[in-house]
């Protein structure tokens, strides 16, 4: 890092500050001689099992607020905070001061002085004075105490405009330590610029709004198509004070550039109409309409004169794709079509054209694969961290953001320090306030490092901040508002800065991947997972009357099988790509083969029916229906073993598709029935049945006839009988002859889906 290698020049005031150092020395120097003193007086607490905290970190030190962030000569400061007695004695007389330390030089004194803990005398900054101090008669052990300090900013002795340590310790007396002793000690830094510098820093601050997937592939047949959540969580992501709804909120007073999944636009789209969500194996109404409806409205209103960068739809895991998915068919395909629908996502639902330029691959980390898959979707920037773009010039100060790195791609390389301030546990309010002082306090020795030179810096914090750290980062932001050491720029525009050529363009090899993050990244099977999910979805759609009810939410279900989100949650990701290949099974299976029983031919020649059904609510065509036989004699349609007909059919219907068929020899013929795509796929499971050929003899023959001339002189007979009848009762008066009821109504409905009798028997 060049970071590591700040500059540093001659400090402002050097009388002064060697006065306050050796202050400092002088006064901390009894202090040291009594604490190194304690193990003589006495080997108890040393021959103690229990390893309780000692010295100076006795007592935790929590800073909740300062206040102002950034003050000016006027204001006055105020910090307050919690001590809690972690040791194993009453401590009393204790006494709580504020401590301002030396102007420090760079960013790399500003990293040092976080990671020190304990005091240490000649190093740690002597108190304002006991004008401006908290006293306690006791802090019990376990115990905590709330304190305030107050003190006006002009008493605090600051010099030059830079960052200065500022500290809060407490001291006090034990039983075993009788004497004054610094007992704890929690540092921050206090940013001290009064009035605009001449040289601002350009700063870009990403605000993500990602969120996990939440909607499945199933939709309701009705018109609408009513969408299936698999649960609710998302609704609480966009109520009041949720993680989404605070990201809004606190952006919309924020000059920050938006970066969007469109993934979430569509999901919170359809949350605002009529939805449904998974409980146990049945789904229940969604009730969260309104909380959806208001959260799109905020941000349509937010994002009307901003700018919006939006991801390719569900944020796909670059790096997994890279990696592990590249060299199985049809991946970055899906990756294209994730990056060609994110435009039209997100204009259509926020009604302002975004920028789809932009790859964010996971915590900025990049190779060579990494920004050739980027690019093929169609990126031109990448946005990569300065822990994966290491300085290897030695710069004595942190240069500008864009870099080229051949081809027409720029590498948009955010401050890696900066952009990590906000990863931990910011709902604790000491944590949250010392990232917020620490922020500030690194922007500003940024630039200072050279302030002749002004550059351009990134800032992209988590991928999906908790509340908590939305919270903390807008109180870093707002601290910057007076744009005293820096001025906002959107992202777009940081992409176009003029780079610095002493910055390092050279993209990281494979091997410098972070094997923590490869670790998490999505396998290779899910890759082929999603492969043969595709397959059956693109067989699928060339039979349906109405593809676009199917296509767009399976084809949406399975670009959320390659999100990001899936990092860390191996478990959860199968599942969900289980989930979306077993409904698009159960959906394929609805048109299908109804199972044929045995078929006898009396004859030389017959037709023989074989039933295909469909269960969907739309139609099916472009389906062909083939029979094969394992017996040459056995012919259909005059044209050999094997015959083809169309096949389509209405929703929730049957058709039985008939087949001539003609044998010239008696015997038994196994046929298979197989649907195909009008391309040559088989579509569904086939289905066989045996044809039997019994052949008429001459003898039969005889029977048969004798049997039919019986027939006929009996119907003579009758009609001899009945015409003798008719004669009779028209003689004696009567009216018309007898009534003849009609033929039966032909049945004209669906035909069956249910197997068909054993021992069918087809006759010519």
């Amino acid at each position: 890092m060049a970071e590591a290698a700040d500059f540093r020049g001659t400090r402002p005031s050097p009388a002064r500050r060697w006065l306050r150092r050796t202050a400092s020395a002088v006064l901390g120097a009894p202090l040291l001689a009594g604490l190194m003193a304690v193990p003589a007086a006495g080997a108890a607490p040393a021959a103690e099992p229990a390893k309780a905290p000692t010295g100076s970190r006795t007592v935790d030190v929590s800073l909740d607020t300062l206040s102002p962030s950034v003050p000016t000569e006027d204001d006055t400061l105020t910090v307050s905070g919690t001590l809690t007695n972690k040791g194993k004695e009453t401590i009393s007389s204790a006494e709580v001061d504020l401590r301002v330390g030396p102007r420090l030089s760079g960013r790399g004194e500003v990293d040092d002085s976080a990671k020190r803990s304990g005091y240490l005398p000649g190093a740690d900054p002597v108190t304002v004075g006991d004008k401006y101090t908290v006293k306690f008669p006791k802090l019990a052990k376990g115990i905590s105490q709330d304190f305030t300090l107050t003190v006006p900013v002009d008493k605090l002795g600051l010099d030059d405009p830079g960052v200065y340590q500022l500290g809060v310790s407490v001291s006090g007396r034990t039983t075993t330590a009788p004497y004054e002793q610094v007992l704890g000690i929690e540092r921050s830094f206090l940013p001290w610029q009064p009035e605009a510098s001449d040289s601002r820093t350009k700063l870009t601050f990403l605000w993500p709004l990602i969120a996990s997937p939440h909607v499945t592939a199933e939709t309701r047949s009705d018109e609408q198509q009513t969408p299936v959540f698999a649960n609710d969580d998302l609704a609480k992501e966009l109520a009041p004070g949720g993680r989404l709804e605070q990201m809004v909120s606190l952006g919309s007073r924020l000059p920050v550039t938006w970066v969007v999944d469109p993934d979430l636009l569509a999901s919170v789209a359809a949350m605002a109409g009529k939805y449904e969500v998974e409980s146990g194996d049945t789904t229940v109404p969604g009730k969260n309409q309104n909380v959806a409806r208001q959260w799109l409205t905020a941000l349509e209103k937010v994002v009307e004169d901003g700018k919006v960068i939006a991801l390719p739809f569900a944020d796909p895991d670059l790096a997994s794709i890279a990696h592990r998915g590249k060299n199985v068919s049809g991946t970055l395909s899906r990756l294209q079509n994730a990056s060609a629908v994110a435009a039209t996502t997100v204009e259509t639902i926020l009604h302002v054209k975004p920028s789809t330029d932009f790859a964010w691959p996971v915590n900025g980390a990049v190779d060579s694969s990494i920004v050739d898959v980027a690019t093929s979707a169609g990126a031109h920037n990448v946005i990569a961290r300065s822990d994966s773009f290491r300085e290897t010039a030695g710069l004595p100060y942190t240069p500008t953001s864009a870099r080229p790195i051949g081809g027409g791609t720029t590498a948009v390389v955010a401050d890696a320090r900066l952009s990590t301030l906000f990863d931990g546990d910011m709902s604790r309010a000491g944590a949250a306030t010392l990232a917020v002082q620490k922020f500030l306090a690194q922007t500003l020795a940024l630039t200072e490092q050279a302030p002749d030179n002004e550059r351009s810096i990134v800032v992209a914090p988590p991928r999906m901040p908790t509340a908590a750290q939305a919270q903390t980062m807008a109180r870093a932001l707002e601290g910057l508002s007076g744009n005293r050491w820096t001025q906002p720029l959107d992202l777009v525009s940081a992409a176009e800065v003029k780079p610095d050529p002493k910055a390092t363009a050279k993209v990281p090899r494979a091997a410098a991947y972070p094997k923590k993050l490869r670790a998490q990244e999505l396998p290779t099977q899910a890759f082929q997972d999603i492969r043969t999910t595709q397959s059956s979805l693109d067989s699928f759609e060339t039979i349906l009357t109405q593809p676009e009810r199917v296509v767009t939410p399976f084809g949406n279900a399975v670009n959320r099988s390659m999100s990001t989100s899936w990092r860390g949650q191996a478990l959860e990701a199968q599942q969900y790509r289980d989930a979306v290949r077993d409904y698009l099974q159960s959906l394929t299976s609805e048109v299908q083969l109804i199972k044929k029983s045995d078929v006898t031919l009396s004859g030389r020649s017959a037709t023989i029916p074989v039933t295909v059904q469909n269960k969907l609510l739309q139609g099916v065509d472009r389906l062909v229906l083939k029979l094969t036989s394992d017996n040459i004699r056995l012919k259909f349609n005059d044209d050999g073993s094997m015959a083809e007909l169309p096949v389509s059919i209405a929703g929730g219907h049957s058709q039985s598709v008939k087949f001539d068929t003609a044998t010239s020899a008696n015997g038994r013929a196994q046929v298979t029935a197989r649907l195909y795509t009008e391309d040559g796929t088989q579509y569904g499971e086939e289905m066989t049945f045996t044809v039997k050929v019994s052949e008429v003899t001459p003898t039969v023959l005889l029977v048969i006839a004798g049997g039919l001339l019986l027939l006929v002189l009996a119907g003579i007979r009758m009609y001899s009988h009945r015409k003798r009848a008719v004669a009779s009762d028209t003689a004696n008066g009567d009216g018309d002859g007898p009534e003849q009821p009609s033929d039966p109504t032909p049945d004209t409905g669906p035909e069956s889906g249910a197997p068909s009798g054993t021992g069918e028997k087809v006759d010519r």
